[in-house]
């Protein structure tokens, strides 16, 4: 199977989440509906993540993760593009690869991933980069889970 990643719009990406980006213009733009938390006791959890680039499309992609608890979102602080993979819940559970998607996000995007939306872990391209990472944990395995699935392609258009 080939995906082809196409330009990060706030339409395409609706049914996983939003899409944040900075205003044009000064001013504030907020994003209160972007934080999902269904866990009561889960606490918030800001962390700071620098990443090393892939060397490019295509990739290879064979697992795909969710938090079925909370949203997850990711706030650029500098950096290039971020590949963006997400994935509906197919029938029989898990993920359902062969309905996938894939964006990239500008070096002025970041997304919030709704909770229980299936996606690819964070991939950078052209050079490191360093974002904010928001979720609600309450250390159990909720938190975060991890899938293997049948090998992937992912290319530019």
């Amino acid at each position: 199977m080939e995906l082809i990643a196409l330009p990060l719009t706030a339409e395409a990406f609706a049914p996983y989440g939003e899409v944040l980006e900075a205003p044009a213009e000064a001013g504030r733009t907020f994003f209160e509906s972007s934080f999902g938390n269904l866990r009561p006791g889960a606490r918030p959890n800001l962390k700071i993540v620098t990443k090393l680039p892939v060397r490019g499309l295509p990739l290879e992609a064979n697992v795909l993760e969710r938090h079925e608890f909370s949203s997850q979102s990711f706030v650029p602080l500098d950096m290039g593009r971020m590949l963006i993979v997400v994935a509906p819940h197919a029938p029989e559970g898990g993920p359902d690869v062969k309905r996938a998607l894939a964006f990239l996000a500008s070096s002025r995007q970041g997304v919030t991933y709704r909770p229980n939306t299936w996606h690819h872990p964070s991939t950078v391209l052209d050079k490191p980069a360093r974002f904010a990472v928001f979720m609600w944990c309450d250390g159990s395995k909720g938190d975060e889970e991890f899938v293997k699935v049948a090998p992937f392609t992912i290319r530019e258009r």
